[in-house]
């Protein structure tokens, strides 16, 4: 009997910096009164029409962007957008293959989902600690090349025969541009292999998005791991661990 998991592992990387600067509100009084005015509470907002929708920074005391080679102040209301968080996250973090015999393939999915905010633009990448390994013999299912020997961690081709073995992933997405890597299309038959840590092969991206219109709201992709043997695979329950690494950029 041969039985086969994945465990996921997931990995945020942010790079940002704050920038603190001491804001002065503005106070005026006579005999009868005290009125202290923040900087936004005399005018800022969103206002909006159905022709129209307006940010506004009234009574900032220094509205727009700064920058110098260390830091970056967004000052204005019109900035609040670059508080919403970076989210990834995996919807299955377990994928088992379950009993595989040789020559009948099979497939399991899991949906990436990117929600990046302010972010301009991401990317995530992946790779694997080993390929599947079954740790008491030794014995490992080897990563895919796919048919004709058509794919590699970078180069995707096409895999269909039930008489070509490993182990792989098709990146699926609709949109276009597609945040997919490299090479995927709306193509079910479409794979690569994960790199191989262990090989110190270097870690490829299976998920992005590079220009403004693509960075402005979340978006996922359908993972799908394939899985086919030889009659002469050593019988043994096969593991590995695949690590998403998503990153944003600003």
């Amino acid at each position: 009997m041969l039985r086969a998991a994945i465990l996921f592992s997931l990995i945020l990387l942010f790079f940002l910096s704050s920038v603190f600067e001491s804001v002065n509100a503005l106070t005026m009084s006579d005999s009868n009164y005290v009125l202290e005015l923040g900087t936004l509470n005399s005018g800022a907002g969103i206002s909006t029409s159905s022709n129209n929708k307006l940010n506004i920074s009234l009574g900032q005391l220094g509205p727009g962007f700064s920058t110098s080679s260390n830091f970056q102040l967004k000052a204005g209301f019109q900035y609040i957008y670059s508080i919403i968080p970076f989210t990834f996250s995996i919807d299955n973090t377990l994928i088992d293959f379950g009993i595989v015999s040789p020559t009948f393939p099979v497939t399991r999915s899991n949906n990436l989902t990117v929600g990046n905010g302010s972010a301009n633009g991401y990317q995530v990448t992946a790779y694997e600690d080993h390929q599947l390994l079954y740790a008491p013999s030794g014995a490992f299912i080897p990563n895919t090349t796919c048919d004709a020997a058509s794919c590699n961690t970078i180069t995707a081709g096409s895999w269909t025969s039930s008489t070509t073995y490993g182990f792989g992933y098709n990146c699926i997405n609709s949109e276009t541009p597609t945040r997919c890597g490299s090479g995927f299309a709306t193509s079910s038959t479409i794979f690569k292999s994960f790199a191989d840590n262990s090989l110190s092969q270097t870690p490829q991206i299976v998920m992005q998005a590079t220009t403004s219109n693509t960075a402005t709201s979340s978006a996922s992709v359908q993972i799908t791991y394939k899985l086919n043997i030889s009659g002469t695979q050593t019988a043994g329950v096969y593991k590995n661990n695949i690590y998403y690494v998503a990153t944003p950029l600003y």
